[in-house]
């Protein structure tokens, strides 16, 4: 599938999306969360048709830089050290197949923590991305497709979202809580599983189509 609809696809689901992650932040962090992504990927919806000559590498770098100028607060940051990380991997490479993706994946999630501080099991959307992440590494190992991959990230992203009710945060906003932060899902785990969830459903009708094809 042309990755520049898979990016249209997750625009899409962060808009569809903000006034429930919007909520979400409202009960343990600044309450902005959505309202400050779908900002910024509304900003790299209205960009995409001038990415169309651009190198995978050219275009994650460009979404850096659009959610870094549009997105106020942390996730911002965050999201836009992945794709910088993501995108100094592709330089690398002329073709995408399942151990690249997993390869830039693996360097995102780096960038993530790095810029902030945190590990799995901290109540943040390495909750979500990691065993995302590790689900979709074991799936390739095993000869799986893309879709398949994706299709097992995205089950381990459900999971590990679902997992955020029961940890204390103990980074950033929602960390000021304490104790008091149980029983609410983590904004950044729910942006991040959304995202994954709308790869996993673009790369499924793909195959869809090629095998009705």
């Amino acid at each position: 599938m042309e990755r520049l609809e898979i990016i249209k696809s997750i625009c899409q689901v962060i808009n569809d999306n903000k006034d429930y992650l919007t909520e979400l932040d409202r009960e343990i962090g600044d309450g902005d969360h959505g309202v400050n992504l779908a900002r910024g990927f509304e900003k790299i919806a209205a960009e995409l048709p001038n990415m169309t000559n651009l190198s995978a590498a050219e275009v994650l770098s460009k979404m850096a830089m659009l959610l870094m100028s549009n997105v106020g607060g942390a996730s911002g940051a965050l999201y836009a050290s992945a794709l910088i990380k993501g995108s100094a991997v592709l330089k690398t490479h002329t073709t995408l197949d399942a151990q690249v993706i997993a390869d830039t994946w693996q360097q995102m999630i780096d960038g993530i923590q790095l810029r902030g501080k945190a590990v799995l099991g901290e109540k943040t959307m390495l909750d979500s991305q990691i065993p995302a992440y590790q689900a979709f590494l074991a799936e390739i190992s095993q000869a799986g497709s893309l879709s398949q991959g994706f299709a097992a990230a995205e089950q381990s992203a459900l999971n590990g979202l679902n997992a955020t009710r029961d940890i204390i945060a103990t980074k950033g906003r929602a960390s000021y809580l304490g104790e008091r932060s149980l029983g609410h899902l983590d904004p950044g785990a729910a942006s991040s599983y959304l995202m994954i969830k709308a790869i996993s459903e673009a790369l499924a009708e793909q195959t869809t189509k090629e095998k009705i094809c």
